[in-house]
């Protein structure tokens, strides 16, 4: 008889797996890196209030800034940028590896986003911090759609640790630990939490 493979909770989503990270967390990791560079140049086009996703306000006595600052944050360096390259460095100190130089923020991201989609079995595999990086990647990238699109940002909704927390997720959360009592909770296991009783006040 032969025996079943050995399992253990993925580093990123916590539910069972054979690999050290889910085929399909991989999978969206992938995707998120790949996204970045063609997003990048998205919000070029979201930095003019009144456009899609533009800051300006109607109907205000004041001027309408000239320009979109969340669109203007993640197109300046160490936007978009200064998350991929404090990834590739890491990556790069690890390995023991030259950290790459590039001469303007696009190429930047470019060449980050690449060395990090090249690398990701690595980092899936081996790196102690994968949780993290996966959740700033999906973080940027709902960030820079959402001002692309004009989308609001998702609803935050209250559930409660058996500790007796109370933890604000969203229906894409992909996993978070509760401060109370150091648990980490899947993205499934999140959304099995009981909602948080609204305390009235007095």
């Amino acid at each position: 008889m032969i025996d079943a493979p050995q399992s253990w909770p993925c580093e990123i989503c916590s539910k069972p797996s054979v690999p050290r990270v889910h085929d399909g967390c991989t999978d969206r990791v992938r995707q998120n890196l790949t996204a970045l560079p063609g997003l990048y140049r998205e919000l070029a086009g979201a930095l003019h209030p009144g456009r899609r996703g533009g800051a300006g306000r109607s109907g205000t006595r004041t001027a309408p800034l000239p320009c979109s600052l969340d669109a203007l944050d993640l197109r300046a360096r160490g936007g978009i940028e200064g998350i991929l390259a404090t990834w590739s460095a890491d990556l790069c100190e690890r390995e023991g590896w030259t950290l790459p130089v590039y001469g303007t923020v696009e190429t930047a991201v470019d060449g980050y986003a690449d060395l990090l989609a090249t690398n990701l079995l690595r980092i899936c595999d081996e790196h102690p911090a994968v949780r993290e990086f996966a959740d700033e990647l999906r973080q940027i990238v709902g960030q820079a759609r959402r001002i692309i699109t004009g989308e609001k940002p998702p609803r935050r909704i209250p559930v409660a640790c058996p500790c007796g927390q109370v933890l604000r997720v969203t229906l894409d959360t992909a996993g978070a630990r509760c401060p109370g009592c150091d648990v980490q909770y899947g993205h499934g296991e999140l959304l099995g939490l009981p909602l948080a009783e609204r305390r009235v006040a007095a």
